[in-house]
């Protein structure tokens, strides 16, 4: 039961640093990124990058849900749905990171 809550409180994280980022605090970024940012791309970077993490968030906690039902319901096929959510939201949101990343600060790394 432990891992459910752990997973899920994981996600919830990701969702409010999410939040935080879509309104422009990206002090929770790699300061590499901070500083390759311009001050008049602070917010459409912010905004990028914020969706990917609440994406990535939702995926994590719907995957905990999931587990959880497939667990006491011992149904399998709560587990494959909530993995199979899990890698396409892993998918979009890292890759509107990654986008983000590249259009804003001219390179990932």
């Amino acid at each position: 039961m432990g891992g459910f809550i752990v997973s899920f409180l994981v996600g919830v994280i990701c969702v409010v640093l999410g939040i935080s980022n879509r309104r422009g605090n990206i002090s929770s970024l790699h300061s590499y990124h901070r500083n390759r940012v311009t001050e008049e791309d602070r917010i459409p970077f912010g905004k990028l990058v914020g969706l990917g993490m609440i994406i990535v968030g939702v995926g994590i906690m719907v995957l905990s849900v999931l587990s959880a039902v497939s667990v006491y319901t011992e149904q399998e096929f709560y587990l494959w749905i909530g993995n199979g959510i899990l890698v396409v939201s892993l998918i979009v949101g890292l890759g509107l990171s990654f986008y983000a990343m590249k259009k804003y600060n001219k390179g990932i790394f």
